[in-house]
């Protein structure tokens, strides 16, 4: 033999044996000999409470450590290892969260100050009740977006032009502190609202929400978003002066404002615009390519601030040339206040979006890092930290925040190991609020702008999903496009509605266009596989296996029996029929010879018509010298008729994929059964589970003629017991395979 050959049959003989030699076991035979189950000692239900009440130390201590995450890491803080890693990507993202504070409160409608107070106060509040170590948390564009949206439509440039006092001739001027103060109002009712229904779904457990917002729908989304920040940027960087729209197609609205404003384009504010986009996208750029020799990222924002400020101020941009600058920023917190709970009822179901939407956010980077990093993140708790750092800093004038993809990824690209680099990141936005804040008077909002802008390139790049869901799933892709078009088109609240309810309707589609398949068995095994798809699988003779990969319930049942119809080949009805027609023919047949056959013989000479009748109705005949007896002849009809009519005698259902079914499905399934049994088709049930069976005991599915013994462990044992009933009836069979 050759070394070869004899290194494969080595490698043949080493290979694993599965080898079983049982006898066919049903259902009924599992639960009286196989199986029992196990005695469970029934505790009443005060005593239930009593322990779920009961109070320990241990108990106790569980409590605090997962409602306060950081008492599991901060007592174990290596500072020699972690700390130097941790200031470094704390000023950093200090450094980033600054400006973007500034830019993301002007899509919040309200002034940049206001950026800066929710760049700090919650973020201390996450690093006290945060699972994850590495996101940062403060303003984010999308969510920003949100919050100007529900602020212009609840104080529109409208409600605040006023008459002057010292004259009627004079066109009404807009009383722009009236406004601010009227939009902060609603962005911080909005906040404090947006709080209270994260905190209460986390503390109700409802972490597993977010599992509604699929990936493609989320990204499809955050792009339609991206789409809005940028058109609503145009303004700014252009310097015209244009009306703020919000609800259904307030993107094409915005846009087409500006082209009709844009003769009356700033020239300075666009040239400072567009070199600060060159200069930030040049610097987003670098940072990509050699974010690996870079210690640090290259601070492109904080340096267009820095820069775009010294210029403003030196050359006196706002006086000189009319360019829009981001104005008083006045120095020190304000003292908390409540909300002003009377605008409640026209914001629930703005809050209800957002709160969804920034927890998504959120727990998405959130598991990403702790799989990169070997970690794991709680996501109702993380419901109940976002809650807290909106409803607790909404008394202190906050807007809604969430996670940011940007300052995540400097955060953690810079080495930051905890939640320490974001409370250093806050205390840079502080050190800008309590001393220097007047600095970035000058700052031009055409350079903030251009921060916007330039940080939206990450969410505009997910329309490379486009082509990779198109070959991976077109149903994905559809959830993408569906989200995308109805986020630019009917904004962000309703396009977000639309798109979860079209990611549930195709859930219902899935499941009415389920895959189906007529099972073969690979010779040798115990294996059976689709006929269609794999040369080897050959069918049983006489039997029908079919599979879907689908529960049975009210909305699927009816697809469920029709498919089994069409796929076997087998329909009860049109057997039913066809035995009918049989029947009926012969009967015809039989009362034919009993007639007397009348021959028409028509003289044409004497124009009459003779009848010539012939009687067929003798009860015996001579045949081959012997007489028969014409009652044999219909016996042998009617035998001829008992054939049957379908060569399939057994039909399996393999039920391995059934995860649930209802009392519509298992009705409907009964009763097919039956319909089957009337034609003499043996239909069995092959791979249920047990909760499946214990479903189907509850549903009182094994009553009348359907009983356990019909049910089969696997497929395999149903195949044997239907070939066995055909073959041999006495002898016992065995499964080897």
């Amino acid at each position: 033999m050759e070394p070869e050959e004899m290194a494969v049959q080595e490698e043949a003989d080493a290979q694993l044996k599965y080898l079983v030699e049982r006898p066919v076991y049903d259902e009924a035979f599992m639960r009286t000999q196989l199986l029992h189950h196990k005695e469970k000692k029934a505790t009443s239900l005060p005593r239930r409470l009593a322990q779920r009440l009961q109070c320990s130390s241990q108990k106790a201590k569980a409590a605090a450590l997962s409602f306060l995450p950081i008492l599991t890491w901060l007592p174990a803080y290596p500072v020699k290892e972690y700390l130097f890693s941790d200031v470094v990507s704390g000023l950093s993202t200090g450094v980033v969260q600054l400006p973007q504070g500034l830019a993301y409160a002007m899509l919040a409608a309200v002034p940049p100050v206001y950026g800066l107070y929710s760049s700090f106060y919650p973020v201390l509040l996450y690093t006290l009740f945060g699972t994850s170590r590495h996101i940062s948390i403060g303003t984010f564009a999308v969510i920003s977006l949100m919050i100007g949206g529900v602020a212009v439509r609840e104080a529109p440039d409208d409600m605040f032009y006023t008459l002057p006092a010292n004259g009627t001739n004079m066109s009404a001027v807009l009383d722009v502190t009236a406004r601010d103060a009227k939009r902060v109002q609603v962005a911080v009712v909005l906040t404090t609202m947006v709080g209270i229904i994260q905190l209460v779904l986390g503390l109700l457990r409802f972490g597993f929400v977010a599992i509604y917002l699929t990936e493609p729908l989320v990204r499809g989304f955050t792009t339609a978003a991206a789409v809005h920040v940028c058109v609503s940027q145009l303004k700014y960087l252009l310097g015209v002066k244009t009306q703020r729209f919000s609800g259904p197609l307030s993107a094409v609205y915005s846009m087409k404002a500006v082209l009709c404003d844009i003769t009356s384009t700033n020239t300075t504010t666009l040239i400072l615009g567009l070199v600060c986009l060159v200069f930030l996208y040049v610097v987003k750029d670098l940072n990509e390519r050699f974010k690996k020799k870079l210690p640090v990222p290259i601070p492109g924002e904080i340096i267009v601030v820095i820069v775009s400020t010294g210029v403003s101020y030196g050359l006196q941009l706002s006086e000189e040339y009319k360019v829009d600058v981001v104005g008083n920023i006045p120095t020190g917190l304000l003292p908390p206040s409540l909300p002003e709970f009377s605008l409640l009822p026209s914001l629930i179901t703005d809050s209800f979006a957002i709160a969804i939407v920034g927890f998504s956010m959120g727990i998405s980077m959130a598991k990403i890092f702790a799989l990169k990093h070997g970690y794991s993140v709680d996501g109702n708790q993380e419901l109940i930290a976002l809650g807290l750092c909106n409803f607790v800093s909404s008394f202190f004038q906050t807007f809604v925040i969430t996670c940011s993809m940007s300052r995540s990824l400097v955060q953690e690209s810079t080495g930051g190991k905890t939640q320490i680099a974001g409370l250093l990141a806050s205390m840079v936005v502080l050190l800008v609020v309590v001393a220097i804040g007047f600095v970035f008077q000058p700052l031009p909002q055409t350079a903030l702008a251009a921060i916007i802008m330039v940080n939206l390139l990450g969410m505009f790049k997910q329309t490379r999903d486009i082509p990779a869901l198109w070959r991976t799933s077109r149903i994905e892709l559809a959830i993408w496009l569906v989200a995308f078009v109805a986020s630019v088109l009917l904004g962000l609240d309703y396009g977000l509605l639309v798109a979860i309810t079209f990611a549930l309707v195709t859930v219902i589609y899935r499941t009415q266009s389920p895959k189906t398949a007529i099972l073969g068995q690979v010779p040798g095994t115990g294996l059976y596989c689709d006929v269609d798809e794999y040369v080897e699988a050959a069918e049983c003779v006489g039997i029908k296996i079919f599979h879907s990969n689908s529960s049975i319930y009210f909305a699927n049942s009816d697809l469920y029996l029709n498919k089994l119809k069409e796929k076997t080949g087998v329909n009860p009805a049109h057997i039913q029929s066809a035995r009918k027609a049989r029947k009926k023919h012969k009967h015809k047949e039989n009362h034919n010879r009993d007639l007397p056959i009348k021959i028409s013989i028509k003289d044409k000479e004497r124009g009459v018509t003779h009848e010539v009748v012939s009687y067929n109705h003798a009860s015996e005949e001579k045949k081959n010298g012997q007489l028969v007896d014409r009652h044999s002849e219909a016996d042998s009809e009617e035998a001829v008729f008992l054939e049957p009519l379908c060569s399939i005698h057994a039909i399996i259902l393999d039920w391995s994929p059934v995860s649930f079914i209802d009392s519509v499905g298992a009705k409907a399934v009964k009763q097919t059964i039956k319909e089957y049994a009337a034609v003499d088709v043996q239909v069995v049930i092959a791979g249920c589970s047990r909760t499946l069976l214990a479903e189907l005991d509850v549903l009182l599915f094994f009553t009348g003629s359907m009983t356990p013994e019909m049910v089969f462990p696997t497929v395999h044992d149903a195949v044997l017991h239907c070939q066995h009933l055909t073959a041999c009836p006495s002898d016992a069979p065995t499964s080897e395979a």
